[in-house]
């Protein structure tokens, strides 16, 4: 029964916040869709990622009252919300975005997602993401609708060179099931094999501009939640380990497929076996060998 009435007051103060700030955010972004003159989206994007903060901080309250189970966070010393970062995580749960909006929330630029195209259609929220630059994806496998998409990741990405912003890559793609680890043959304990497409794109056209690479893993070690349980307060511990890294030399070039690949593959490494630590499921050392993918 609290486990019910948490999730119900929850869910309302969620649902109030969401229509709240968004709403407010209309009429920034239709003086964006209206008037696309650098000096009207300098303050429109200032307003926009304001209101998108208040929101995540609304929703930050509500989390950590209805949760209780400590928070593990590690890394976060030195950001700043005036640099640029590309910010890669591992992903399991619609949770995660939810925990990296907490732990990065006014530490760094606003999140940028890169989000299915389809989602631009949903009422309100579309528009808003739309507003706040998000690039969306068609997500193809290949031809020219993947061209179509990388111009659109470009697009998208020049936009972030008007004020800091941090760009945010799942890297495997999809969220983690034991299915899609057997179906690729993972060579990794916890983790999907990871994709260099949009980390690329984000460097290559962000070069010169972005700060550094922040490269997050979030462990669960009472259980990968959903959603529901985040508003049901059975979100159980949370670690979240951030290592700062330097920008890789390799992806500002056009064509450096095997090098940028090599440098994710050693990212994933270390992370597979961080996750070995925080679950207890192997020795915590990252120099330890995985077959390389």
């Amino acid at each position: 029964m609290l486990a019910l009435l948490k999730m119900v007051a929850c869910g309302l103060v969620l649902a109030l916040n969401t229509v709240g700030c968004f709403s407010l955010m209309m009429p920034f972004a239709l003086a964006k869709l209206v008037l696309p003159f650098t000096p009207v989206r300098r303050v429109t994007d200032r307003a926009l990622a304001a209101l998108a903060e208040l929101w995540i901080g609304i929703n930050n309250l509500w989390i950590g009252a209805a949760n209780r189970a400590p928070w593990q966070v590690s890394g976060l010393e030195g950001l700043s919300p005036r640099h640029w970062y590309l910010v890669t995580c591992n992903h399991q749960s619609w949770v995660d975005i939810v925990v990296l909006q907490r732990v990065f929330n006014r530490r760094i630029p606003l999140l940028k997602f890169f989000l299915k195209r389809e989602l631009i259609y949903v009422p309100v929220i579309g528009l808003a993401w739309w507003a706040l630059d998000f690039p969306f994806m068609r997500r193809s496998s290949g031809g020219a609708s993947a061209r179509q998409d990388l111009r659109a990741a470009k697009a998208a990405c020049e936009k972030f060179r008007r004020m800091p912003t941090a760009v945010m890559n799942f890297s495997e793609g999809t969220r983690f099931t034991p299915e899609k680890q057997a179906e690729q043959a993972s060579p990794y304990r916890h983790l999907l094999v990871p994709k260099y497409g949009g980390m690329a794109t984000a460097l290559q056209t962000l070069q010169g501009e972005l700060d550094s690479v922040l490269d997050v893993t979030i462990a669960y070690p009472d259980g990968v939640p959903s959603f529901t349980d985040a508003l049901a307060g059975r979100l159980g511990r949370v670690v979240v380990h951030v290592e700062r890294r330097p920008v890789p030399a390799a992806g500002a070039r056009a064509g450096a497929r095997n090098a940028m690949q090599e440098w994710l593959d050693g990212l994933w490494r270390e992370k597979d076996a961080r996750l070995d630590a925080c679950l207890g499921t192997a020795p915590a050392d990252p120099r330890q060998d995985h077959q390389k993918p």
